[in-house]
């Protein structure tokens, strides 16, 4: 037996959906390599195999482990606190593969990370280090911060010292005053930040890099406001929320449409709203009329999140700091606009009869938002997105309604990786073993239908053999013959003839 053959048993069997966990617990010997490796971080796993994960004496498998995505991220809170601070610094990083939609890590193991004093008993990476991974891996959710301002730990309060603007008043008055003189300090020496005067004064020391995050999110004297229009550095003013009214107005006659285009939907516009309407500039014109729709920085930043980003857009999908009321995306449904339709479909908790209204809808964007956002999106909706749309494909795929069943009529499609879809539906009568694609026929291969004896065939065929090992038909016996064979060396694996004659029945 090759190397290659042997990898691609390997590979199968650690993705067979149907092995079980005696099977999969084998894969963690470090002769698997990289099969067990990419089971740990590639699928889920049984109970079983997660605590043999956790608890293996070696640390690349937990290290693997730790950027699972598809686990319940609470049965991974060992790892925070795992002996290795490698394994910890990727539990804090994520998943490598950057995925649209990444499940917030919950409360604990946060609190594990920012309460730390050590990085790990191997002195390999610090607990700062790992901090830093943890606020790059999104996996923070924006509401974290503001919920821990009146923790008890003093560590969390001060992460919400360093969120000052999205504290309520009362919270930034507490930790004004808070009983820690580290979380006082810190409290007084952010809430410059919606100080105009002490914004204005500090601005020629931040740097031209940090200039520009000021300039978008600080409350601005009217002095920093007149440089930016002398300047003509007017673009984070259309952002910043506490941009004043006398400026907005501005704004909105600028002569730069993407200006106007970024102030058109504000919830805090004047009369020249009634302007944009009228506006030469089509895109101006239809967010204009958005923004009779729009009361809430909530509501603003819900909008901002879909519009203009057209149908092949794959931006992180994220929970919000604050979310709009049911109410009124119910009222976004039903609106002619459909960029606010579209806005409605983004929203995963959208009512089911406004579900199926919305995967009726004649614009093409407003089913697509549904799809990717909404878990009771139809599957004949899901399905018809994976095909028209290879961009989400992706991560379509990661979703649990996406359809298993009833893609056969897609066999003769051109695209290959729609054909691989084809190929793996377990209704299909004849998978296409002999498809020229390789995706193709690897799905082909683990179509649950083909027999043992088929599968012994495909079992040696270098194009087939992954996916015959991944094949949920395999017989169990047989997945345990083939990994003593590929980890112990042993003979070649008995036939599926011979199995059935040592298997009880």
């Amino acid at each position: 037996m090759s190397d290659a053959l042997r990898e691609l048993w390997l590979r199968g069997i650690a993705f067979n959906a149907a092995a079980p966990a005696d099977v999969l617990i084998r894969l963690l010997d470090e002769a698997a390599g990289e099969a067990g490796l990419l089971m740990c971080e590639g699928r889920d796993l049984p109970d079983a195999v997660i605590d043999a994960a956790l608890r293996h004496p070696v640390e690349r498998i937990r290290r693997a482990l730790a950027r699972n995505l598809h686990i319940d991220p609470a049965r991974l809170a060992p790892l925070a606190s795992d002996p290795s601070g490698l394994v910890r610094a990727y539990l804090a990083g994520g998943t490598r593969l950057q995925p649209r939609w990444v499940r917030p890590l919950p409360d604990d193991i946060l609190v594990t990370f920012l309460t730390a004093q050590e990085g790990g008993e191997d002195g390999r990476v610090t607990e700062k280090d790992i901090v830093g991974e943890l606020w790059s891996s999104r996996q923070v959710p924006p509401s974290f911060p503001r919920d821990m301002a009146g923790h008890d730990h003093p560590a969390l309060r001060l992460y919400a010292v360093f969120q000052w603007q999205s504290l309520t008043a009362a919270q930034r008055n507490a930790l004004l005053d808070d009983p820690d003189p580290a979380v006082r300090k810190a409290a007084r020496e952010s809430r410059w930040v919606l100080d105009p005067e002490a914004v204005e004064a500090r601005l020629p020391s931040v740097g031209s890099r940090n200039a520009w995050f000021v300039l978008g999110t600080c409350a601005l004297s009217p002095a920093v406001v007149e440089q930016c229009f002398a300047d003509d550095e007017v673009h984070p003013l259309a952002r910043n929320r506490h941009t004043p009214a006398d400026a907005l107005a501005r704004l909105a006659r600028h002569p730069d449409a993407e200006i106007r285009r970024l102030v058109a939907t504000r919830p805090d516009l004047g009369p020249e709203a009634a302007e944009l309407r009228q506006d030469p500039d089509e895109d101006v014109r239809m967010r204009a009329r958005l923004q009779p729709s729009i009361r809430t920085w909530a509501e603003f930043q819900a909008v901002h999140r879909v519009v203009g980003h057209g149908p092949d857009c794959t931006c992180p999908i994220t929970e919000p700091a604050t979310e709009p009321s049911p109410d009124w995306y119910a009222t976004c449904a039903a609106s002619e606009e459909p960029v606010l339709r579209r806005v409605a479909a983004s929203w995963p908790g959208l009512p089911a009869e406004l579900v199926g209204t919305l995967a009726l809808d004649d614009d093409e964007e407003v089913r697509i938002q549904l799809a990717c956002h909404h878990p009771l999106a139809p599957p004949h909706l899901l399905l018809d997105v994976f095909v028209t749309r290879p961009a989400h494909r992706p991560h379509l795929l990661t979703l649990r309604a996406f359809p298993r069943t009833g893609r056969t009529h897609f066999i003769g499609h051109p695209d290959p990786e729609v054909r691989a879809l084809a190929a793996a539906d377990p209704t299909l009568p004849e998978p296409p073993l002999e498809d020229p694609d390789d995706a193709v026929r690897r799905a082909a291969a683990a179509n649950p239908t083909l027999t043992p004896e088929t599968l012994e065939t495909l079992l040696t065929d270098f194009r087939t053999a992954g996916g015959a090992a991944a094949n949920p038909s395999l017989p169990v016996p047989r997945m345990h013959a083939l990994l003593d064979h590929c980890l112990n060396g042993a003979p070649t694996p008995p036939t599926a003839a011979r199995l059935r004659e040592t298997t009880p029945t």
